[in-house]
């Protein structure tokens, strides 16, 4: 324990003499880690500085860990007053990491994330699967796909404590401590590690009654002519691509009066007949099957960005594959993988 907080000060996340001007530890400047504080330091309180970080408030630390908010201030003091800087500058209205606050930061995040791994690998060679097990997926993707899938998983792993998030927004795996994200994209790019879940084809769909009322929708130009139901995104509403059985490529202006976000209201509208709308195969081919929506051009590829596209599974680290997070990958793929 001692010997990975001591880390913090090989990776410089606090300044000192004895790191040159490009932040990297020189082996001949040694310290003696006998006098240095902060190698005493408590992983709780460590813990403590991340979630004030994130959060920017004492007070939702406190509520958040049920404990009084005082607790949070001293344990975030006595911090300070180990390494001898300022971590937080304090105001009435919020809490901002300083310069010292946001170097430290940097380096002590990602040791507690590989301090928490390391634990996790530790009990899992004598209790099998368990603990928690934090998962993220997109607003719609997570109850559509994922939540149906829950039962089953939980009966096989009845140790393993499930918190799934589920946001159109791009949550820091990290910072959130999750341990599996499924993101839908064309490709994942970062240091991220990710398989792919499936593959994601995308219709142009309206229900049977606003079929039968509408103008006709035999050719891909037709669409110009409908008051679409569009997504709440700028590539998604000004025009689409369809794509032939010879590989021809035609490109088709939309227009509508109902722009919506996330991509469940707009199914719930286009089920209500209030147009057409581009929607992914795994939030409509149900739908489709039963009748109650159609599939308005069958026989073209269509999207509005690019047509290879998908479902990735995502986790942070590549030197270990906790084995929660490997049985719920080699799940989800043997039920969704497309």
């Amino acid at each position: 324990m001692a010997d990975s907080l001591k880390m913090v000060g090989l990776r410089c996340a606090i300044r000192d003499p004895h790191c040159s001007d490009d932040g990297i530890y020189d082996k001949h400047r040694i310290w003696n880690f006998t006098d240095v504080k902060f190698a005493r330091m408590n992983v709780t309180v460590l813990n403590l500085f991340v979630e004030v970080a994130q959060r920017g408030s004492f007070a939702a630390v406190a509520k958040e860990r049920n404990i009084d908010p005082s607790s949070v201030s001293r344990g975030i003091a006595e911090l300070e007053a180990e390494l001898g800087v300022r971590l937080f500058q304090r105001t009435t209205r919020n809490v901002t990491l300083t310069e010292a606050g946001d170097r430290y930061l940097a380096g002590v995040e990602p040791l507690l994330y590989e301090l928490a791994r390391t634990h996790e690998a530790a009990l899992e060679t004598v209790g099998g699967t368990r603990g928690t097990l934090r998962i993220t997926a997109s607003a719609t993707f997570g109850p559509r796909c994922i939540v149906p899938q829950l039962k089953e998983f939980c009966a096989r792993y009845p140790d393993l404590r499930i918190e799934a998030l589920f946001t159109d927004e791009v949550v820091d795996l990290f910072a959130e401590r999750v341990d599996l994200a499924i993101r839908l994209a064309p490709a994942v790019e970062g240091n991220l590690v990710a398989t792919k879940l499936m593959n994601t084809r995308y219709r142009v769909v309206a229900s049977v009654g606003y079929l039968a009322a509408a103008p006709p929708l035999e050719v891909p130009a037709d669409i110009a002519r409908h008051r679409c139901v569009m997504f709440n995104l700028h590539a998604f509403r000004s025009r689409w691509l369809f794509r032939d059985s010879h590989g021809a490529i035609e490109e088709v202006s939309v227009d509508g009066d109902l722009v919506l976000s996330p991509a469940v209201s707009l199914h719930a509208a286009v089920l209500e007949g209030l147009g057409p709308a581009l929607l992914p195969n795994w939030l409509v081919d149900g739908d489709i099957a039963s009748g109650a929506l159609v599939n308005v051009f069958p026989t073209y590829d269509v999207t509005a960005t690019t047509f290879d596209t998908g479902a990735w599974l995502i986790y942070p680290s590549r030197t270990y594959l906790p084995q929660k997070v490997r049985v719920m990958i080699d799940f989800l793929k043997s039920r969704l993988n497309t």
